[in-house]
């Protein structure tokens, strides 16, 4: 008698949450690296910053809840969050700005919920959203890419940066860097705020769109790094991919409506925080929904968001509004797109009733 050969089951070891938050960590690595490629050392500084402070404040919570600190530091959470922040954040944004961020985002979004796997709001979008309001200036002061300037990458060195981030600009760095090619918009803010002029006449004028190939490459390597986390099965296809194909799909429709009033599909697509909004915050398991098709109605609900802001509203791009409002409804979608469970005819949606299940 002949015997099929059939494998065991594969008994893995449980995935640890600092094993899924350092590949999260590694995957940013080429947008860092990008980001300060193009726009100098600040981003590369904040992010080292941002990092000191998360470590600083988790510890400081975790000891008023007296609880063990080093086993909670080496979820690596904090650390994520820290650099998602800083990502986020302008190269040249003042130090006490991130030291903000950070503190609202480790303690007031996160540690008051609970810790990690408690908070409603993705933390990192609560801390940028709140110093985006508080400090519009310092948060619209985005650098030009080194090829405006030409030779910005060799005048602004990692000592004058560190100084313009702690000490703010002086006369002398203001003189040497060209301080006017360094305060230039980005390109969304650039369309949102044309001047009657058409979308055609914005591209053949404007300095920040004639480099706009250095967002692209930023937006590449992060597009890159998602693709990484969904080859490593860190989260699924479902949430970031609805939110790049509904964007897409919206802004083609009013770009062929009218081209001189609308940005066409691969300025959405590749520019502001997008590609890092995809990949890196819509993704969060705990603040977003869980099932796939409710990862598909979450996502696709932070696109439209994120159009509407973005062409109507007041703030140039509004990922961190759009994740927020979503977050709110991501109890509700969850509640009304549960999967069904084995041995049950249909799924337990919205009010359930049990009398129904066979």
């Amino acid at each position: 008698m002949a015997f099929i050969n059939i494998s065991s089951p594969h008994v893995q070891r449980p995935t640890k949450t600092a094993d899924i938050m350092r590949l999260v960590i590694i995957a940013t690595i080429p947008g860092l690296i990008a980001m300060t490629f193009f726009f100098g050392w600040g981003t590369l500084i904040n992010t080292l910053l941002a990092i000191v402070v998360a470590l600083a404040c988790e510890a400081a919570c975790i000891k008023l809840r007296k609880r063990p600190v080093m086993f909670f530091l080496k979820d690596h959470s904090a650390m994520l969050t820290a650099i998602l922040l800083a990502l986020a954040l302008p190269p040249f944004a003042p130090w006490w700005v991130t030291v903000t961020a950070v503190f609202v985002a480790i303690v007031l979004a996160k540690q008051l919920y609970g810790g990690l796997g408690q908070n409603p709001f993705n933390p990192a979008m609560v801390g940028y959203a709140l110093v985006l309001i508080s400090f519009p200036v310092e948060m619209t002061r985005w650098t030009s890419p080194f090829e405006l300037s030409g030779n910005a990458w060799n005048v602004l060195g990692f000592s004058d940066t560190l100084q313009v981030i702690f000490l703010g600009w002086s006369e002398t760095i203001q003189t040497l860097a060209h301080i006017d090619s360094y305060s230039g918009a980005t390109p969304l803010d650039t369309l949102k705020h044309r001047n009657g002029l058409t979308t055609e006449e914005i591209w053949q004028s404007s300095t920040v769109m004639a480099n706009v190939g250095a967002w692209y490459a930023v937006s590449l390597c992060y597009f890159v790094g998602g693709i990484f986390l969904i080859y490593r099965k860190i989260f699924t296809w479902h949430a970031p991919i609805t939110l790049l194909v509904t964007l897409a799909l919206i802004s083609s429709l009013f770009f062929a409506i009218d081209p001189d009033s609308y940005a066409d599909p691969l300025i959405h697509l590749t520019t502001g925080a997008t590609m890092l909004g995809a990949f890196f915050i819509v993704t969060d398991p705990v603040s977003s929904a869980t099932s796939n098709k409710g990862k598909i109605i979450f996502a696709a609900g932070i696109a439209i968001l994120v159009y509407c802001v973005r062409t109507w509203g007041n703030y140039p791009d509004a990922m961190a509004f759009a994740v927020m409002l979503m977050n709110l409804c991501a109890p509700f979608i969850d509640q009304y797109t549960q999967p069904r469970s084995y041995g049950h005819k249909q799924a337990k949606k919205g009010s359930y009733n049990p009398e129904k299940q066979s």
